[in-house]
């Protein structure tokens, strides 16, 4: 046999192979939605929202998306599956998601939108899974959404804070990123993250808080200077006569790298900030773990020019390549969150 012919028979038999296993898995029978249950569940004493989605048949194939543009919307892929007759847009009267959507993407494919209420969606606030069909409870073999609060995620409610306002200052953000990491990590997007997690446990647990911005913004706006800058964010506390507390979130930076720690900053006469700022400090040296560089004074604007007990915090050095990863890792930032939050909640209960 001439190895012409050889290599056409064995792309013949290639092309056959290849349409044979097509043509089988199109033959496959689809998985069609037929069952939808929403139920609120406690775990590790938090509430978590189950979402059941059932189907006529396991073995199901499924992949979990996050899109960084669609912050509270998680997404789920399912392979092989048509809608069924089930709803295709869900309302949800539920603290914890919104809706959800269900919609035929293309042929054979199924994607499964899920609003959550809160801003973000986080590696550790949802859980997807599957369970076989269970006769007794009358319930098919079945697609799982857990969602559960960023609060739960990160250590539950902290207590002493009930009742009370908290300002919440993620430093710099829009036109400003702070300082930059070696990686590229930037101040204004730890700042943000740690302070809606921040945000999260202390509402959690019965606070009211104020964010001096919630996004990636100019809290006065594009060009301002930095007094402009930093006054606007002295009067979201100034304008809510109610707050109490007032803690800006910061990474420090150096031209060296091996700078490491974390510090905590008050005012120096206010004795009040002083001890705002020792029990951050404290706290963020228990469950962060990085060096600790102390308790200091410093002519903040944003400390020295607020009327209530105000503290900023150095979370660590994003200019040290460690402390840069250690920044932008969801666990750890859970950690600083805590950290915080527990600080504030012994301010007032102390």
């Amino acid at each position: 046999m001439s190895s012409k012919l050889f290599r056409l028979l064995a792309f013949v038999a290639l092309i056959l192979c290849m349409t044979v296993s097509e043509g089988f898995a199109a033959s496959q029978p689809m998985h069609k939605l037929n069952y939808f249950q929403t139920s609120t569940i406690q775990k590790d004493g938090q509430d978590v929202l189950l979402v059941e989605i059932g189907m006529n048949k396991d073995g199901l194939e499924y992949d979990v998306l996050v899109k960084p543009y669609m912050q509270n919307r998680l997404i789920i892929n399912l392979q092989r599956t048509t809608p069924g007759k089930i709803d295709r847009d869900i309302p949800l009267k539920n603290d914890l998601a919104k809706r959800v959507k269900i919609q035929e993407v293309e042929t054979g494919r199924t994607q499964i939108s899920v609003d959550l209420a809160h801003a973000a969606v986080e590696g550790s606030s949802y859980n997807v899974y599957t369970l076989p069909e269970d006769r007794k409870a009358k319930k098919p073999y079945r697609l799982v959404i857990e969602v559960m609060s960023p609060a739960s995620a990160v250590g539950g409610k902290v207590e002493g804070v009930k009742g009370h306002a908290i300002v919440l200052d993620p430093g710099h953000g829009g036109s400003d990123s702070g300082a930059v990491g070696p990686d590229g990590v930037t101040e204004k997007e730890v700042t943000l993250a740690v302070s809606k997690k921040v945000q999260a446990l202390l509402q959690a647990g019965g606070a009211r808080v104020i964010m001096t911005r919630e996004t990636d913004r100019d809290v006065y706006g594009i060009n301002a200077t930095d007094t402009q800058e930093l006054q606007a964010r002295v009067n979201v506390a100034l304008y809510a006569p109610e707050s109490e507390l007032f803690v800006s979130i910061h990474c420090n930076a150096f031209s060296n790298p091996a700078a490491h720690g974390m510090e905590t900053y008050y005012y120096d006469g206010s004795y009040r900030g002083q001890r705002l700022a020792a029990l951050l400090n404290e706290e963020l040296a228990a469950e962060g773990g990085l060096f600790n560089r102390g308790v200091k004074t410093a002519n903040f604007y944003v400390i020295k020019h607020t009327n209530v007990p105000a503290s900023l915090i150095e979370l660590g050095f994003i200019t040290n390549y460690q402390e840069e990863h250690l920044l932008m890792d969801d666990a750890y930032q859970d950690k600083l969150a805590l950290a915080v939050a527990k600080a504030i909640g012994r301010y007032f209960q102390e």
